[in-house]
C-alpha cells in the first residue's frame, strides 16, 4: 500500500537497532511496538528507518550483502517464545541490557545460539502454510541468498573473490548441483529469513493501525561482498576476476575534505537496460511491499555516478559517469503504478539535471536545516526559502552530528545567526530547530529521535568517511515521557501537521 494521505505530516527517524531492549541491539520486538505507541500518542505519522538489509563492512546497512535479504539482527527473540520455537529459559539472563552502544560481535554470537536453538524446533514441526508461500514468492533472490551466506560460512572467507573457483563463479547447472549440496545449511537460513519478514510485517502492520507509515531507504550501491554482485555479476562493473575496476564514492565535500571513497562496485547500467531493468524493477517492487514510502538514498548518482579507479585511496581523483536514471524511473513507474512513493535524498553536488530528474516524476526533495548555516549568507535551505511544499524537512540526518553537537561545533558568528533564525538564547538549540521544521512548508518534516531528547555528539549514528565506531548508537530505555509526548503533540497542532 502506498501513502497516500495528502496531509502535512510529522515523524521520527530511528534504526531499530538503536531500540533499547535485552539482547544488546534493538529489534523488532516489545520495544518497537512500544516506539510506535509514543508515535502514535504524540501524533508523529511516520517512522524512517535506515536499510534493513544484512549489513555489511564497519556494520553499515549501507555496505548491505544483499538488495533483498532482511539483518537477521532483528529478530526478536521474545517473539520466537511467543510463538513457541523457544522458552523463557532459553534466553539469558545475564546479558547486560543497557548497553548504550550495540556491541556487533557479541551480540551476533548470543544471537545465533537462539537462532540455533529455535531452528532445531521448526524443524520438529510441520511449516506452517505462510512458510511455503514465503518460499514460492521469495525464489528469485532467496536460494542464492542463502547459497552464497552457506558458502560463506562453510568457509570462514565472507569475501566471495577468495573463494574456491568451484563456488566462486558457479554457472547456473553448477549452482543448482550446489543447491543440493548445501541444502540443509540453505534451509537454515531461509528459515531465518522467513522469520525476519514475518516480524517485519507484524510491526508494519501493528503501526498501520496506529495510523504510523513507514519509511524506508534503498542503498543505490551494494558492496563486493554481496550475493547480488556474486549470483549477477553481468549487472555490474567487473573484471575478469571479479573484482571492480572503478568503485563508487562522492568527490570533496561537506563531510569529507578527500571525499568518500565508498568502494562499492559499479552497476552495469546498459546491461541492466538491455534486461528491461528486471532487476531493479523486483527490487523496488520487494521494497514497496515493505514501506509506504522509501527514501533513494544518493539520488544524485542516478542522473551522474562519481567513479573512482579502485587502486585510489581518496575519492579526490574521480569522474562524473552519466547514469539512466529517466529510463530507469520511467520503467519503474510502469511496472509498479505511479506515482512512485519516493523521496529523493538530493543532497551534496545537486546540478540542474539532478533537479530535473527529480522534478519529472515529482519526487519529494530533502532539506537539511544543520546545513542551511553552513555560513552567514541566505541559501535555499531555510525554510522561509523553500520553493515548494514537496520537500521532507529534518532537522539533521544519520549522517549529521545532533543537532546538540553540532551546534556546541559552530563559530561564533554562525552561532548567533542560528540563535537569531530560530529565537533562541541557545540553552536548547534543538527545539529551536524542530520548531523551524514544523512550521516550513514542507509536506513532511522528519527528526532524528537524538534531536527531539535533545542528546549530545556521543548519540551521533554515523561519521561519513571514518571506517570505525558508526551505527552503534541505542536507548538504553524508554525515553518517552509524557513531558516529549505532549510537547510533540502541542508542536504538531499548532503547525498543522497532525
Amino acid at each position: 500500500m502506498y501513502l497516500s494521505d495528502t496531509r502535512r505530516l510529522a515523524g521520527v527517524l530511528l534504526h531499530p537497532t538503536s531500540l533499547p531492549g535485552g539482547f544488546g541491539i534493538g529489534d523488532f520486538g516489545l520495544e518497537a511496538r512500544k516506539f510506535v505507541d509514543f508515535l502514535s500518542a504524540s501524533n508523529q505519522h511516520l517512522w524512517q528507518v535506515l536499510p534493513l538489509n544484512p549489513i555489511g563492512p564497519g556494520n553499515s546497512p549501507y555496505q548491505c550483502f544483499s538488495a533483498f535479504a532482511g539483518e537477521t539482527l532483528l529478530i526478536s527473540p521474545e517473539e520466537l517464545v511467543d510463538i513457541g520455537l523457544l522458552t523463557r529459559q532459553d534466553l539469558p539472563s545475564s546479558f547486560d541490557k543497557n548497553y548504550a552502544r550495540v556491541h556487533y560481535k557479541e551480540v551476533t554470537a548470543l544471537k545465533e545460539k537462539l537462532f540455533q536453538k529455535a531452528y532445531q524446533n521448526f524443524s520438529l514441526k510441520e511449516p506452517p502454510k505462510e512458510y511455503h508461500t514465503f518460499l514460492s514468492q521469495e525464489s528469485f533472490w532467496l536460494n542464492d541468498f542463502a547459497l552464497f551466506r552457506s558458502i560463506q560460512k562453510k568457509t570462514g572467507q565472507e569475501n566471495w573473490l577468495k573463494w574456491e573457483r568451484e563456488y566462486r563463479f558457479p554457472s547456473r547447472e553448477e549452482r543448482t548441483s550446489l543447491y543440493s549440496l548445501f541444502q540443509q545449511e540453505m534451509d537454515y537460513e531461509i528459515f531465518l529469513q522467513f522469520l525476519f519478514f514475518s516480524q517485519w510485517n507484524s510491526l508494519k502492520e501493528y503501526a498501520r493501525q496506529k495510523g504510523v507509515y513507514m519509511i524506508g531507504d534503498l542503498p543505490i550501491f551494494l558492496s563486493i561482498l554481496s550475493a547480488d554482485v556474486w549470483a549477477n555479476p553481468h549487472l555490474f562493473q567487473l573484471d575478469e576476476d571479479g573484482s571492480p575496476a572503478k568503485v563508487a564514492g562522492v568527490p570533496p565535500d561537506y563531510f569529507c575534505e578527500d571525499g568518500q571513497l565508498w568502494g562499492n562496485p559499479l552497476y552495469d547500467w546498459q546491461m541492466h537496460q538491455k534486461e528491461d531493468f528486471s532487476w531493479w524493477i523486483a527490487r523496488m517492487k520487494m521494497q514497496l511491499s515493505m514501506y509506504d514510502l522509501i527514501r533513494l538514498d544518493h539520488f544524485r548518482g542516478y542522473e551522474s555516478y562519481w567513479a573512482v579507479d579502485s587502486k585510489e585511496k581518496t575519492a579526490k581523483n574521480g569522474i562524473w559517469k552519466k547514469a539512466p536514471g529517466f529510463q530507469l524511473f520511467t520503467a519503474l513507474t510502469k511496472a509498479c503504478g505511479a506515482p512512485l512513493p519516493i523521496i529523493a535524498e538530493d543532497l551534496g553536488i545537486i546540478t540542474p539535471e539532478v533537479v530535473k530528474l527529480r522534478n519529472a516524476f515529482h519526487f519529494p526533495g530533502m532539506k537539511v536545516l544543520q546545513f542551511a548555516f553552513m555560513d552567514t549568507a541566505d541559501n535555499d535551505l531555510l525554510p522561509h526559502r523553500f520553493d515548494s511544499s514537496n520537500y521532507v524537512c529534518y532537522t539533521g540526518t544519520h549522517d549529521n552530528d545532533t543537532t546538540k553537537g553540532w551546534y556546541r561545533g559552530l563559530e561564533a558568528d554562525a552561532k548567533k545567526k542560528v540563535c537569531a533564525y530560530v529565537n533562541s538564547s541557545g540553552s536548547n538549540i534543538s527545539q529551536g530547530l524542530i520548531r523551524c521544521c514544523y512550521a516550513s512548508i514542507a509536506k513532511y518534516a522528519v527528526l532524528p529521535i537524538q534531536d527531539i531528547l535533545s542528546l549530545g555528539s556521543r548519540a551521533r549514528m554515523n561519521v561519513p568517511g571514518t571506517p570505525r565506531g558508526n551505527w552503534e548508537f541505542r536507548l538504553t530505555i524508554s525515553s518517552y515521557d509524557d513531558t516529549i509526548i505532549e510537547e510533540l503533540k502541542f508542536l504538531t497542532t499548532l503547525y498543522g501537521r497532525e
